[in-house]
């Protein structure tokens, strides 16, 4: 049975705590739970791994679409890296788990060893935020995991040379079967929160990314994707010059990360990394709004 902390608002949320090393805390996708490091994980042997499942997904407490918010969950993290005695932590973040991570180096920068996104920047483009308001919060259409996974492979554009059974696994992390069909696992209110998100003009999140200021940074771009342009990609790059930056060929969004790639910039930001792991004490930290 996976662990659990309680959050400052009582929820429960399930966390996994491995190894020993620098500490490397995994931001999942948005849908996603500590599942999606499934892939990458053995390739991160020499790391303290930490992962949880956000507030309404996997083994966490379902609490209600007001509090599945970017803000919310950085709070999270924080309480679970309190929770678990970790000073500073280097974070890994894919797709709304770099979010997180930029919203952090901003709020709580002592606290970050590093940041390295996977597939997401300060613009978000509005092609692949419609794609996700298709799926989000519902249920597939299809009874079984192999028809999910089929699905998957047929509506999911821009991947090629996908490892041999891939599109199954990633069914069995997303899905849970049941008599009635196929149910996501995490709650359906989250789509109410995500249209909410997204609704009126995008905020401004540049100021998120220059708060990386001083900490190795990292880009994971898959070379087809829908979310993280170019363009985007390309001032990343320009406003942090002294970080790591990759596209993955053969994805879109998002890179897997047991890419030779993906693992080859994993690795380059780990080492530019200060291994360093304070005993946590209270910290001075803006507030989260």
């Amino acid at each position: 049975m996976m662990p659990h902390f309680t959050a400052h608002d009582g929820a429960r949320l399930a966390y996994a705590d491995d190894g020993s090393g620098l500490p490397l805390l995994c931001l999942a996708g948005l849908t996603r739970t500590m599942a999606d490091f499934d892939y990458v994980a053995p390739h991160l042997a020499d790391v303290r791994l930490i992962r949880m499942d956000y507030r309404g997904r996997g083994g966490s407490d379902w609490t209600d679409a007001a509090t599945y918010t970017v803000p919310q969950e950085a709070r999270d993290a924080l309480a679970l890296l309190d929770h678990l005695g970790v000073g500073k932590a280097a974070i890994l973040g894919t797709s709304r788990g770099g979010l997180i991570g930029m919203m952090l180096a901003a709020v709580a920068h002592d606290r970050m060893l590093g940041l390295c996104v996977n597939d997401v920047g300060p613009v978000i483009e509005r092609t692949g935020l419609a794609r996700i308001c298709d799926y989000v919060g519902r249920n597939p259409s299809v009874p079984t995991l192999d028809e999910a996974a089929a699905r998957m492979a047929a509506v999911t554009p821009g991947f090629s040379d996908v490892p041999s059974g891939r599109w199954l696994d990633d069914a069995r992390r997303f899905f849970i079967e049941t008599p009635e069909g196929l149910r996501i696992n995490y709650d359906p209110s989250l789509r109410e929160a995500f249209l909410s998100a997204f609704q009126g003009e995008s905020p401004d999140l540049w100021p998120l990314w220059e708060a990386t200021a001083g900490m190795p940074v990292a880009v994971i771009r898959g070379e087809n994707s829908d979310l993280l342009s170019m363009d985007t990609f390309a001032r990343m790059q320009q406003r942090r010059p002294d970080g790591i930056y990759i596209e993955v060929p053969g994805r879109a969004h998002v890179p897997w990360l047991d890419e030779a790639e993906s693992l080859a910039v994993i690795r380059a930001w780990l080492g530019a990394s200060p291994n360093r792991n304070p005993v946590n004490r209270p910290r001075s930290r803006r507030r989260i709004p």
